[in-house]
């Protein structure tokens, strides 16, 4: 059994030294762009460089962060960005954009690339089919217990990275659009602002999207056991004293020893620590916010944190071997793969005493202030022959400086050419056609006539009879935007009948939608949780078999109108938008008695509805509506209107009035169709 690597988070310089002095095998940082932490230090193209020799030499390996979406219009500098990684010689990108993932594929296929968690990889489909796009590593859903995580690790070859420690998203990432809603600024863009750790009340219970962060360090051995490659700490925003406090405790947690919970609890946590998912019991007490107290503690243990990474550890073992001529001198000193050899000043005649063995030996294993230390020691000293003490040390230091430097020399990634295609454009509908998708059948209108296809939860429809009334618009099935390993299997039977009833498309807004509606036989459409904000994603998702997409509504509606390709596409065009999945529901204490649409209410009394989906996962929906049927609408084939909790008339009135284009009676909101987004 292989021992898991321990993989720290660094935002800046001072984090890399805290994490590479304390232990870290291996850590993740980002480049001046591209990454999901934007507001951190982040290296450009020459720290970058700098931080993977350093890191190389002490044999810790370098992940490079490209985790966000891009544009069609930043797929320039994206090369740019993608040429100073390989150059810079890391061992691997972290990717969530398919876009990015076809570039480093194609153009830098020695780079090991790993599916970031805001992939939302939380199944063994979804799993499979990151490994089938040449994912090397897939970084899991923080979502999943134990026995789900290996599940998973067991189903694939793929490097399995799981997070140990740190902060808790409330939603699963890579499906939280509040950030950028509420305020402009895309999570999935590396600019959240955590509108999530504001006050949200569910009734007396507030910070009720607030989740304290995560803790498996006592869990260590059992993920080790369960097949998982690499443990992950979060936390690149953070300061240096965290990245040692959280390496110093999965190190000594990894060893069989006791980590000083209580000193890691101090530098940083939400209320204290959960391992709910982990355990598979996510109860109220998951949840917790950053208070006074917590504050106040961290002040109290920085001094003895710094402490931990001021001086360089000797932890790379090193061979030495002397040779004393009549007519020369030098060392010899092997580190793993790697060999050096020094020469110095011919031996003198020994006056007195002559260098023997011991007196070398005790020159040479002075290696201080290196990451070095003494394995084994050999001399061959002929008689009688004296080296100073000066020498032998300027022998060594001359040894370890050249091996140092060999060891953190920059080997850069080539660039492969690739010919590309001629790029061809899709005809759009003259007119977009209308995609009505609805909670349960019972909120469908009489009338149909006005869509084109009719989407409905594949949960409700394996057990509905299709009325003769629909036999206008075709029926489109929606698989659920998250299936957890426990659910896969009796989910499959759900398919089995929906193909029996004659169903033959299906929605999906995760990737293991995909793979699993190939599986039985399925046309499959691409979901809005797909997030696609470009032409290049669209195509690859488009060469792996999805017949038509919903493109991202963090999309403005220019860039929507300029995204080339040939796959057919959609928007959401109005419903209150999800804005977080989440398996933690806000309302758990109350779910026995939940009607199911609960809600919860900010610190300005705007309130937010919940949708439970099977008390499998929550949906949070925004306040107000979208709804853009009197805006310039162009670049679509379909516009979905995303209805959740409207009754029948409702839903039938507001598709009257988008038909005809009309401005709407009701508060709305028109998104990010017409707005900036950072």
């Amino acid at each position: 059994m292989n021992t898991p690597e321990i993989l720290a988070p660094v935002g800046g310089q001072e984090q890399l030294l805290a994490a590479v002095r304390c232990g870290a095998d291996a850590v993740y940082l980002g480049a001046k762009g591209f990454n999901a932490r934007r507001n951190a230090e982040n290296f450009d193209e020459y720290s970058l460089t700098d931080a993977v020799s350093y890191c190389h030499a002490r044999g810790v390996r370098v992940h490079v962060t490209m985790n966000t979406l891009v544009m069609d219009s930043e797929l320039d500098a994206l090369a740019v960005t993608a040429q100073q990684i390989a150059e810079s010689g890391a061992d691997a990108v972290i990717i969530q954009d398919l876009a990015v993932m076809r570039f480093f594929r194609e153009h830098y296929p020695t780079i090991s690339r790993h599916a970031s968690t805001q992939m939302a990889v939380h199944n063994r489909d979804g799993a499979l089919l990151a490994e089938e796009l040449g994912f090397d590593r897939i970084v899991l859903a923080r979502e999943l217990s134990l026995r789900e995580i290996e599940q998973i690790t067991k189903a694939v070859n793929a490097e399995i990275e799981v997070f140990v420690h740190g902060a808790h998203c409330m939603s699963v990432s890579g499906a939280c659009y509040l950030s950028s809603m509420l305020g402009g600024r895309s999570g999935n863009r590396g600019l959240c602002a955590q509108p999530c750790r504001l006050n949200f009340h569910f009734g007396k219970q507030e910070y009720a999207l607030s989740l304290k962060d995560l803790s498996f360090i006592s869990h260590l051995q059992e993920l080790q056991e369960a097949g998982v490659t690499s443990l992950k700490i979060e936390g690149r925003m953070k300061r240096p004293e965290y990245v040692a406090a959280a390496v110093t405790a999965c190190r000594k947690a990894a060893a069989g020893e006791k980590p000083d919970l209580a000193q890691l609890r101090a530098v940083f946590s939400r209320s204290g620590f959960t391992d709910g998912y982990l355990q598979g019991k996510r109860t109220p007490d998951m949840f917790g916010h950053r208070r006074r107290e917590d504050v106040q503690a961290a002040k109290g243990v920085y001094r003895d944190l710094s402490e931990l990474y001021q001086r360089e550890q000797q932890t790379i073992p090193v061979d030495l071997s002397l040779t004393l001529t009549p007519s020369m001198s030098r060392l010899d000193v092997s580190c793993e793969t790697d060999q050096i050899s020094v020469s110095g000043p011919v031996p003198q005649a020994a006056r007195t005493k002559p260098t023997d063995y011991d007196a070398a030996k005790k020159s040479l294993e002075k290696m201080g202030g290196t990451p070095f230390f003494l394995r084994s020691f050999r001399a061959e000293i002929a008689d009688g022959l004296m080296l100073p003490v000066s020498e032998l040390n300027a022998l060594r230091r001359a040894a370890l400086e050249d091996l140092l430097c060999l060891r953190g020399a920059v080997h850069p990634h080539p660039y492969r050419a690739v010919t590309k295609k001629p790029e061809t454009s899709h005809t759009l509908q003259q007119t977009p056609v209308l995609w009505g998708r609805f909670e349960h059948p019972a909120q469908i209108p009489d009338d149909v006539s006005h869509f084109d296809r009719i989407l409905l939860p594949a949960e409700v429809l394996a057990d509905y009879p299709i009325p003769e009334k629909w036999s206008g618009p075709s029926v489109i099935a929606e698989l659920p935007a998250l299936l957890f390993p426990e659910k896969e299997e009796e989910f499959a039977s759900y398919l089995v009948k929906l193909a029996a009833h004659g169903i033959q498309d299906v929605l999906t807004d995760n990737l293991y939608g995909i793979r699993l509606a190939r599986r039985f036989g399925f046309c499959v459409h691409g979901g809005f949780g797909l997030n696609i904000l470009n032409a290049t994603a669209l195509s690859e998702y488009e060469q792996l078999g999805l017949s038509s997409a919903i493109l991202s509504f963090e999309l403005s509606m220019q860039k929507i109108r300029d995204i080339g390709g040939t796959l057919p596409r959609g928007i959401l065009a109005y419903g209150q938008l999800p804005l977080m999945r989440m398996r933690a529901c806000p309302a758990k204490s109350q779910c026995a008695s939940c009607t199911g649409t609960p809600e919860l209410t900010d610190r300005h009394g705007v309130t937010f509805p919940l949708l439970c989906h099977q008390r499998e996962y929550t949906t949070l929906l925004n306040s107000l509506p979208l709804y853009i049927a009197d805006k310039p609408i162009s670049g679509v084939d379909h516009l979905v209107l995303y209805f959740t909790r409207e009754t029948r008339d409702q839903c039938g009135r507001i598709t009257a009035l988008f038909a005809a284009h009309a401005a709407p009676d009701f508060p709305r909101t028109n998104g990010l169709y017409f707005r900036t987004l950072s």
